[in-house]
């Protein structure tokens, strides 16, 4: 459904999604949609500080207003009164609940589009005065963001990434990968929610397939609280193992995703920055549903974990992870033969041309 709604041509916007680094690489699309539907509009992104170095320097995007979570309340004032002082004409508020809400009503812009009331969390649909139509959880969050798109009227085109990777960071690449002789896999090692981790013994049988059927080398990456669960799985291998988890900015993995032949690993972020790369990704599902949370483009490769309670959408597991334990090695293997097969089949880029 179009809006109908006077001023159609905004010349200063917001988009507000403070959120995961999985949403805001999905949301990230909808800044190209605008940029292209209204190129000579300002259009800035209020975001948290784990998720900015994905939006910088992205052309479609003027400014980042970031919310340093962080220092909590004492950040909050300074905060809103730069929001207010841009005099944003229009706002898209992405994420549905109450402190995005909160942001959006705060800029005083006259049109203020978010999440049906039906969608929304914590009385989020209060401060916005126009809304999507519901949905429900019945299609895709990527999905859910380009009907902002539809509501504006601006076409959608075929999702666009592009992270804008600058010299020194593709340099700095290129010495994480100084090892790697020959293309490779990245395997994702671990998760924010507990109850979405592999086990070491599954990353490292994982690790020791690709090497010996498929003749890739293997590089683990992830933030600095996986680096025990890392270093476990390199203990158990029988492949040598490159070990980046804790040792890369997000901006770094992010290049190195981009090389990758094919990427293995659990609901993360990362997962979806690979997608997004058009990197093949074999994503393992446990307490969560990749109806809805899914990697774009790669439903093929999809692997579900079977429990009874599956999906439970619970952080903690008081089974220890049994969803997770049944996903085998067999399976793994079994995708990865369709990652590598399928007519879109990545052509790696040699790592020494970075």
């Amino acid at each position: 459904m179009q809006l109908s709604v006077p001023n159609s041509d905004p010349k200063r916007i917001l988009l507000i999604l403070h959120g995961s680094i999985g949403d805001v690489t999905r949301a990230l699309p909808l800044a190209t949609v605008l940029r292209k539907g209204f190129p000579q509009s300002y259009i800035a992104w209020s975001v948290e500080p784990a998720s900015r170095p994905l939006l910088e320097h992205n052309s479609a995007i003027d400014d980042l207003i970031v919310f340093d979570r962080a220092r909590g309340w004492r950040a909050l004032g300074p905060f809103l009164k730069q929001i207010r002082e841009k005099h944003f004409d229009l706002v898209l508020d992405l994420q549905r609940i109450l402190k995005s809400g909160l942001i959006s009503w705060a800029t005083g812009a006259p049109r203020r589009l978010g999440f049906n009331r039906l969608d929304a969390k914590e009385f989020n649909w209060v401060f916005n005065n126009l809304h999507i139509e519901p949905f429900g959880e019945s299609i895709p969050k990527i999905e859910h963001y380009f009907k902002f798109a539809d509501a504006l009227g601006l076409p959608r085109g075929t999702p666009q990434w592009d992270f804008f990777l600058t010299p020194a960071e593709r340099a700095s690449i290129k010495t994480h990968l100084s090892g790697i002789q020959q293309s490779f896999a990245v395997l994702f090692v671990g998760t924010r929610w507990e109850s979405k981790r592999w086990f070491p013994t599954q990353i490292a049988c994982c690790a020791d397939l690709l090497h010996a059927e498929y003749h890739l080398d293997v590089v683990l990456v992830g933030e600095k609280p996986d680096e025990r669960l890392a270093d476990e799985a390199v203990k158990e291998s029988k492949t040598v193992v490159t070990n980046l988890v804790g040792r890369t900015s997000l901006r770094e993995a992010i290049g190195i995703i981009e090389l990758a032949k094919l990427a293995v690993g659990p609901d993360t972020g990362l997962m979806h920055i690979a997608a997004a790369a058009r990197t093949p990704v074999i994503s393992l599902w446990g307490p969560t549903r990749p109806q809805r949370t899914g990697p774009y483009g790669y439903g093929d490769l999809v692997i579900q974990g079977r429990a009874p309670c599956v999906p439970c959408n619970l952080r903690r597991c008081n089974i220890d992870r049994l969803c997770m334990q049944s996903i085998t090695t067999a399976e793994i293997g079994e995708r990865i033969a369709v990652a590598l097969g399928r007519d879109d089949a990545k052509v790696v880029r040699d790592v020494e041309a970075v």
